[in-house]
């Protein structure tokens, strides 16, 4: 992990930059002190695929087909609450 103070950071970002995507943290300071961690951002969850959709569709329980519109859902439940 390197250490350079914001002066260096300011003349080095890009190489900063190149080191957090290798995987290596920067702490850069400020009159001595640590103020910024330089490191490489989180990787996004991988997206949900139609496989997945499939394999939940396979186990819900107790429900019946998804309604096709919003006004079926809406109709559907507001009759529900007045029973």
């Amino acid at each position: 992990m390197s250490a350079p103070s914001a002066a260096e950071a300011k003349s080095r970002h890009p190489q900063l930059i190149d080191r957090a995507l290798e995987g290596e943290e920067s702490v850069i300071t400020r009159h001595g002190h640590p103020v910024v961690v330089v490191k490489p951002a989180a990787k996004p969850a991988p997206a949900v695929s139609a496989v997945d959709l499939d394999w939940l569709a396979e186990q819900r329980t107790g429900r019946g087909a998804p309604l096709k519109d919003a006004g079926r859902l809406v109709t559907g439940l507001r009759d529900e609450g007045e029973r």
